[in-house]
């Protein structure tokens, strides 16, 4: 083994957490925290969302010379808990926070939620300013912490692969569902129902798909986090539970993003078909009138419409289609193994950092080999 100096080895470790970031697994950086790895690059947004929330010192049937007064008097008192902060850190009086930690988390949730009280007692306003605080502080963390753009990136990489592999499950796993959504598709009752279901009543019955088929997806993740930790066959100490939680956000990532694009494409299926089959007459025999027309496409002196109508049938059928595709994902044992290998292949490949990375982040001095 080599004698590795210290600034090599802090380049290889340095190498070693952006390979991390790179798949979209942050947390697999044992020194990885939210106060330095997190927040601290959401400073300056935190910051200026800070300073703005001194309009909830207003109210609107104040004169707008008592509205300055109050802007300005919130200004003062959000620029004095921040100087207070930088004071107690041993920081600059105006300094950007260069550690995020809980006292600063918590001032900003706290701080700007007090303002609406002590300028015309608005209890609902605080509650709302920091519900609205926690999150977008909930969202920081989910999209910095967990790497959702790393992982939504490694997704789309792989979009090809991805959506080869969507088709060929759709295929095999799905005709007689496509057979059954045909023949439901061509039947009046469905579209008198959808005719008269309100936009909010179809949003509804969409997110009631959506929250069973994620229900379902992130039942077996955990399962398959264990399963995927034991095929890799790392040499390197067990996952940790958060980084379970990373490992599990990429599966869960990865299958929604399929799962949207066999919708869209079961969806944009009857559309089509729709716009060429059930023309105006089929339309006035089925639901009583000709529809809301959104858009006519001549082609070849033929007329084909698509109406709101026609929109929302596919819609509906679209979001069922996705929920019986998220549950055979789960089921067809052939889908999961051609899904899982192109995941273990990468994760195999991080864990070996990962076990470099642990034998440099615990030598006990520059001259221990890596």
């Amino acid at each position: 083994m080599g004698v590795v100096t210290e600034a090599e080895r802090a380049d290889r470790i340095a190498a070693c957490r952006a390979r991390f970031r790179e798949a979209g697994l942050p947390l697999l950086d044992e020194e990885f925290t939210a106060s330095t790895n997190v927040f601290n690059r959401a400073a300056p947004l935190l910051a200026l969302v800070f300073l703005g929330e001194m309009l909830g010192a207003i109210q609107l049937d104040w004169s707008p010379l008592a509205n300055v007064a109050a802007a300005l008097g919130g200004l003062a008192i959000l620029l004095g808990v921040w100087m207070v902060l930088n004071r107690i850190r041993e920081r600059p009086l105006l300094a950007m926070p260069e550690d995020v930690g809980k006292v600063e988390l918590a001032a900003f949730v706290i701080v700007p939620a007090l303002l609406p009280l002590i300028f015309g007692n608005q209890g609902r306003s605080a509650i709302g300013t920091a519900l609205a605080n926690l999150a977008l502080l909930a969202l920081i963390y989910a999209v910095l912490g967990y790497g959702l753009f790393s992982i939504v990136g490694w997704v789309f990489r792989r979009l090809m692969s991805q959506l080869q592999a969507s088709v060929t499950l759709l295929a095999r796993a799905v005709p007689l569902l496509m057979i059954f959504a045909l023949l439901a598709f061509m039947s009046t009752e469905m579209w008198q129902v959808f005719s008269l279901i309100s936009d909010g009543d179809l949003l509804a019955i969409a997110l009631l798909f959506v929250s069973l088929g994620t229900g379902f997806l992130l039942a077996r993740l955990p399962r398959e986090v264990r399963s995927l930790e034991a095929e890799v066959g790392s040499e390197a100490e067990p996952l940790e539970t958060r980084q379970r939680r990373n490992v599990g956000l990429i599966l869960f990532t990865s299958q929604a993003i399929q799962v949207l694009v066999v919708s869209a494409l079961v969806a944009a299926f009857f559309i089509v078909f729709g716009a060429i089959a059930v023309n105006q007459a089929v339309r006035e025999a089925w639901i009583g009138e000709a529809g809301n027309t959104l858009l006519t496409i001549t082609v070849l002196g033929e007329q084909f419409q698509i109406t709101s109508e026609l929109l929302k049938v596919a819609a509906g059928l679209a979001a069922f289609t996705g929920l019986y595709f998220a549950i055979s994902m789960l089921t067809d044992s052939t889908y999961r193994e051609e899904f899982l290998e192109e995941v273990t292949a990468e994760l195999r490949s991080v864990f070996r950092v990962r076990e470099e990375y642990l034998r440099l982040l615990r030598s006990p001095s520059a001259g221990e080999s890596g």
